[in-house]
């Protein structure tokens, strides 16, 4: 039997880890060039209930334990005049939900497999169902092939999912425009003490500027705006002046502080509008196909679940085909029985937590739902 993940995120990775520890193989490909191709992001806090299990499934956990940023946990929350709400204090690492840096983590993942599992610039271009369960596959390079089992852990613009589903991630109304602080604590100390050493949320007026520490002693801003889904078309972002100007003005009478993480960010300033799928995305069952990650229940960050949920999902998954080596379709009901009403309960969580960061009277609702 062949295996097909397409998508070498931290959720496919896992699959094919858990699939290996339990000796079945599967190919995953990925349309980058190389594993270093481009950057794999900022910081995730790895939660004892998903991530963690899915570490120990790989046979992992002691690795990632190594791999934790002391301190990635304290949480500060202030309103658009730099006043300070609710701090967590630092942390010695040893918490439900320790902070790592995502590439390190997908590296840990990637150097657990056998060589030549992921195979590297094979980009799915389409993807078509051939009967009794299999499928065919068709390369960027004119290429194609079949396989028996066909996994989609290939995120929010997923090739596989069509298969399964017409559902297309929608816009949520906020866009993100990433920017950083390289060297913090020497050349920006202001904003070194202003945001400490993990999250930060800096919130009101319906927008909100949200940061981490990264393990360089950089620090990693996300300004946050309800704005249209063509803004990022309207500026220029490689005019980096103007950006800032163009961000700055939709944060009139907020502190000089926190606008100071604008105008003294370093380096690219790159734009992300943030989508989701339908809250209970869901599927009938497919024969030989199915979904995890970002493809079957795209969400906003605003939980803290995507790549937590990516990883469980992959676990999961790989745990079923093990347990019926000689019923596919059983052990794909089976992990889809678990994955919609999992998933289902994050995603209506992250729109709700969407609603509350950006709410005009925030940080009110997110003091309280801390509190709670």
């Amino acid at each position: 039997m062949t295996i097909t993940i397409v998508g070498a995120g931290l959720g496919g990775l896992t699959l094919a880890r858990v699939l290996q520890v339990r000796g079945i193989d599967a190919t995953v490909l990925d349309l980058d060039a190389s594993p270093s191709a481009r950057a794999q992001g900022g910081m995730l806090d790895i939660h004892a209930d998903s991530g963690q299990v899915a570490l120990r499934a790989a046979g992992l956990y002691d690795e990632f334990r190594t791999l934790i940023q002391t301190g990635g946990q304290e949480t500060r929350v202030y309103d658009r005049h730099a006043v300070l709400k609710m701090a967590d204090p630092d942390d010695d690492g040893g918490g439900d939900r320790p902070e790592v840096e995502r590439g390190r983590l997908r590296d840990l993942l990637l150097g657990s497999l056998r060589e030549g599992t992921v195979r590297w610039g094979a980009k799915v271009t389409a993807a078509r169902a051939l009967g009794d369960g299999r499928h065919e596959l068709t390369l960027a390079d004119g290429s194609s092939f079949t396989t028996d089992v066909l996994i989609g852990a290939d995120g929010a613009w997923s090739r596989v999912r069509p298969l399964l589903s017409d559902a297309r991630p929608g816009y949520t109304g906020i866009s993100f425009v990433e920017l950083d602080l390289h060297d913090a604590d020497a050349k920006h100390p202001d904003s070194a003490d202003l945001l400490g050493g993990g999250m930060t949320f800096a919130l009101g007026d319906g927008r909100g500027m949200l940061s981490h520490r990264e393990p360089d002693g950089s620090l990693h801003v996300y300004v946050a705006l309800r704005v249209p889904e063509t803004w990022t078309d309207t500026v220029d972002f490689t005019d980096r002046a103007a950006a800032k100007t163009e961000m700055l003005s939709h944060f009139d009478g907020w502190s000089d502080r926190l606008r100071a993480l604008v105008t003294e960010a370093e380096g690219e300033l790159v734009p992300r509008r943030i989508h989701a799928l339908p809250v209970g995305h869901s599927w009938a069952r497919v024969p030989g196909v199915t979904l995890l990650g970002d493809a079957a229940h795209l969400m906003s960050p605003f939980a803290g679940e995507g790549a937590n949920l990516a990883m469980l999902d992959g676990a999961e998954l790989a745990l079923a085909l093990a347990r019926h080596p000689g019923d596919t379709e059983r052990a794909l009901a089976e992990y889809e029985t678990e994955l919609f009403p999992r998933s289902k309960e994050s995603a209506n969580s992250a729109a709700q937590s969407l609603l509350t960061c950006f709410a005009e009277d925030a940080p009110r609702g997110l003091l309280e739902q801390f509190g709670a």
